[in-house]
C-alpha cells in the first residue's frame, strides 16, 4: 500500500487526537471520522493480504527473470526488500527485451505487471 500502512495509521492517531480536543466542529469531526473509518478498513484489507502478494509476486518474477529461490522470511520488511530488488531487476530484463525485439518476453512482463495490478486491487475499487 502507498503510502504504506503504518504511515497511515500514524496519520489517523494524529486525526483521533485533534478530533478529541474540545472545540472540534460537529461537520469537521464527522468528516474526520468517517475519512478514519474508510482508511481503516482499507488498511486492515491491505495489511491482510500483503505478505500472501509480496510471496505471489516475487515468485512471478523469479519465474520471468529465470532465478530459482523463495520466500523464506515472511516478515514484510523482508519481502518488500526483495520484491524491490525483483522489481528494479525486472525493469532491466524489460529494457533489454525490448532493445533486443523480443516481443514474446515483453509481452509476458507485461501480463505480470498487469496481473500485479489485479492482485492490490481493493474490494472497495469502484472498478
Amino acid at each position: 500500500m502507498n503510502p504504506p500502512v503504518p504511515a497511515v495509521l500514524a496519520e489517523l492517531a494524529g486525526v483521533m487526537i485533534r478530533n478529541a480536543m474540545p472545540g472540534v466542529a460537529d461537520g469537521e469531526r464527522a468528516s474526520d471520522l468517517g475519512l478514519s473509518a474508510a482508511l481503516l478498513a482499507m488498511a486492515a484489507e491491505v495489511w491482510d493480504r500483503q505478505a500472501h502478494i509480496l510471496v505471489e509476486e516475487n515468485r512471478a518474477i523469479r519465474a520471468l527473470l529465470g532465478e530459482a529461490g523463495e520466500d523464506s522470511d515472511l516478515r514484510l520488511s523482508v519481502l518488500k526488500a526483495e520484491h524491490d530488488r525483483l522489481r528494479a531487476a525486472l525493469v532491466e530484463a524489460h529494457a533489454a527485451a525490448e532493445a533486443a525485439g523480443d516481443t514474446a518476453r515483453e509481452a509476458a512482463i507485461w501480463a505480470e505487471l498487469i496481473a500485479a495490478t489485479e492482485r492490490r486491487r481493493l474490494a472497495s475499487a469502484p472498478v
